[in-house]
C-alpha cells in the first residue's frame, strides 16, 4: 500500500523509527503515533518506502 502523500510517507517513517526503537515513542505526534500503534513494521516499511516523485505534499480533501 503506497503512501498517498509526502506527509503520509513522513509520518510512516517516524512511526517505523519508533517501532524499531531508534526514536522514543514519546516523540511521536498525531498520525505517526496512531500509525505506530495500529500498523505492523512491514506495513510501515511499505508506506515509508514510497517514491516521493509525483506525490503531493498533502492529499487534497474532498
Amino acid at each position: 500500500m503506497p503512501a498517498k502523500s509526502q506527509a503520509q510517507q513522513k509520518a510512516a517513517g517516524a512511526a517505523l523509527s519508533a517501532k524499531r526503537g531508534d526514536t522514543p515513542k514519546s516523540d511521536l505526534k498525531g498520525a505517526s503515533r496512531s500509525m505506530e500503534k495500529s500498523m505492523s513494521e512491514k506495513q510501515l516499511e511499505e508506506i515509508a518506502s514510497t517514491k516521493r516523485k509525483g506525490e503531493p505534499e498533502h492529499k487534497a480533501k474532498k
